[in-house]
């Protein structure tokens, strides 16, 4: 009697318990359930490399004015050529050379002046007539080059036209006060860039720059020009 009495205990409790999981359940406590792994509910990093910090902006502005140093220098007359270290009166180079020889711009730059009359007159021996046919160019370095002689000038050459180093700007010839085939050639600061034939016609030696650009070489005068006009500044006058 007492074995059933147990048996009755159990079962009651039993069914008890089973009761109470039910009402916990419906009670709203969790339920454990399958793991979700973290990758399916976060979404994968991004693949592409996080944007790189904004570059700051100059703080110089560019320039594209060539240096000195940058500048292209070639020998003024093509072909076989002879010349020396002086000359009469003032600092200047005569290139000798046959007639009809190419003449060649020194350098990059922009035509400043061009005479294609030639109006010399021996008995009036006026200056700014002596070199005859003529062309000078300001160089990009600053630097004003001046041939005079010339047989004749090519057609493309025009004031504020723009040429290039080694360009044929016309032909070797006698015009002006010249007896014989030859092109004048003078280095000098720009000045008044037209008109002021006295300091166009050259005013530093070019035989040193000569040799150079004969040889492949690419001495600048700039640096010579600079301190001849720190001294002499640009003379009003011949």
């Amino acid at each position: 009697m007492g074995h059933r009495r147990v048996t009755i205990a159990v079962g009651v409790a039993l069914v008890a318990l089973a009761a109470g999981c039910v009402s916990s359940r419906e009670a709203g406590t969790p339920v454990s359930g399958p793991t979700i792994p973290p990758s399916a509910t976060t979404p994968p990093p991004s693949s592409s490399p996080p944007a790189a910090p904004a570059t700051p902006a100059p703080t110089t502005p560019a320039t594209t004015t060539r240096p000195p140093g940058g500048a292209r220098y070639v020998f003024p007359v093509a072909g076989r050529t002879s010349y020396g270290r002086t000359h009469h009166d003032y600092p200047a180079t005569d290139i000798f050379a046959p007639c009809g020889t190419g003449v060649r711009a020194a350098t990059d730059g922009v035509v400043l002046e061009v005479s294609r009359v030639d109006r010399y007159d021996p008995d009036n021996d006026d200056g700014s007539e002596r070199g005859g046919l003529f062309v000078a160019i300001l160089g990009d370095d600053g630097v004003r080059y001046y041939g005079s002689h010339f047989a004749s000038i090519d057609r493309a050459v025009q004031p504020g036209a723009r040429v290039s180093a080694g360009q044929e700007l016309g032909t070797v010839g006698r015009t002006g006060n010249a007896s014989a085939c030859h092109l004048h050639f003078g280095i000098s600061p720009p000045c008044a860039r037209v008109g002021d034939w006295w300091v166009q016609r050259g005013v530093i030696w070019p035989w040193s720059y000569l040799d150079s650009w004969r040889d492949g070489g690419n001495k600048s005068p700039v640096e010579e020009i600079a301190a001849w006009q720190a001294d002499h500044g640009c003379p009003a006058e011949p």
